[in-house]
């Protein structure tokens, strides 16, 4: 009885620190930037180009529970501001959950200085249309 308690903590032990484990560096939050500061480079994805500036909109994407788009303000190949113009709305559940996701996905996105971010949990579907529609904008930019 002894022995199965000590290895019943043992493997429990084992297991929730293998939880604790987190395969990817966690998102840098930071405040939109100005053109002056020194930009950390955006993990996932090459430097942005310097002189993409202006204002892009991504392409609208639907998703099974809407659609979403993405408009992304680049200054000196910095993103600077995302807004979101379009979003997940046909019901009260899934204005709830763009609510909780959007915003989540912006400071990513922010930190990242690209669309490489992780999807939110629980809004699988309206974080991949933020990534579509993010990356069509920052390609404009980029073209």
């Amino acid at each position: 009885m002894r022995r199965a308690l000590v290895v019943t903590t043992g493997i429990s032990t084992v297991v929730v620190g293998l939880l604790a484990v987190k395969p990817h560096q966690p998102a840098v939050l930071s405040a939109p930037a100005s053109p002056q500061s020194s930009a950390p480079t955006p993990r996932g994805g090459a430097t942005p180009r310097p002189g993409g500036s202006g204002t892009f909109t991504g392409s609208s994407v639907d998703t099974q529970y809407g659609p979403v788009q993405i408009q992304a303000r680049l200054t000196h190949g910095r993103i600077t501001s995302i807004t979101v113009l379009r979003a997940p709305d046909r019901s009260g559940r899934d204005q709830q959950i763009a609510a909780y996701a959007l915003p989540r996905l912006t400071r990513e996105a922010m930190g990242a200085q690209s669309a490489h971010i992780d999807a939110v949990s629980g809004a699988s579907y309206t974080s991949q249309g933020y990534v579509q529609s993010l990356q069509s904008a920052l390609d404009q930019a980029h073209a």
